[in-house]
């Protein structure tokens, strides 16, 4: 079993490089993917309606395989990004919703735009996942999630790129602040292999999580990737931990 924690589709082409739901089955086929966790692809700083309704066809159409999650962008109103919220988990059944600070442009413990999105996230139960990268690292440093962490102790929380995906690199401090925090989950996709391995060592198997970020990365080749990455270094109940079993725990999935 593998499931994929992060992908990107989109209804429109973006960047020249985005993918529809048909493309992404057949590479999840290729890859030998079972399910993915997928939400929207850029645009950025644009509604997301149309872009989520869009997770959510793929999630009707292919149940099971598609585990849609949202976006929500508070810069586009926080009342409006509190309603996609509610959207998102009550009508369309999607297992959190993701906020990026780096493409989005704020800061994500930000008391007045993102602060008030979270408590709605919260409020359902569901996870909350943040872009944490070092493309904007005033606006997603690791920092901010740990306050993000102690504020909401009761909410899972995603740690997408582990604070990896560009320079410099944050990974250690997203390493050490998931020590601290044991809602905090890390998401191993666009960060140096060393990283997320010590991650793994430091942290132990159920903390870390396999992602390709499809269409950006090659999902046959992230995988490859993962596989000689994890082999002789962990167990293969911890492997499976990694590639599939934490992130069905997380949304209660049968595996």
């Amino acid at each position: 079993m593998i499931i994929d924690a992060d992908v990107h589709i989109s209804p429109t082409p973006e960047g020249g490089n985005s993918i529809g739901f048909d493309e992404l089955l057949r590479r999840m086929d290729r890859a030998g993917v079972d399910k993915a966790l997928t939400w929207l692809q850029p645009p950025y700083m644009r509604h997301t309606d149309a872009a989520n309704a869009y997770v959510h066809q793929a999630m009707d159409a292919h149940p099971g395989r598609i585990l849609g999650f949202g976006w929500a962008d508070p810069h586009l109103g926080v009342q409006e990004a509190r309603d996609t919220v509610k959207r998102c988990i009550y009508e369309y059944g999607f297992y959190g919703v993701k906020l990026n600070g780096a493409q989005n442009s704020f800061y994500i413990d930000d008391p007045a735009l993102s602060i008030p999105v979270i408590e709605e996230i919260a409020r359902t139960g569901k996870l909350l996942a943040f872009h944490v990268g070092a493309d904007a690292p005033e606006h997603t440093h690791p920092f901010r999630v740990a306050k993000i962490a102690r504020r909401f102790p009761e909410t899972q929380i995603l740690m997408v790129h582990m604070g990896g995906a560009a320079k410099p690199d944050l990974s250690d401090a997203a390493i050490e602040i998931a020590h601290e925090y044991p809602n905090l989950t890390l998401i191993g996709s666009g960060i140096r292999a060393t990283a997320v391995l010590k991650a793994v060592k430091r942290l132990g198997s159920t903390r870390v999580c396999f992602w390709s970020d499809t269409p950006f990365a090659l999902m046959r080749v992230e995988v490859a990737k993962y596989h000689a990455l994890l082999d002789g270094e962990v167990s293969e109940d911890e492997k499976h931990d990694v590639m599939a079993g934490n992130i069905a725990r997380l949304f209660n999935l049968e595996v």
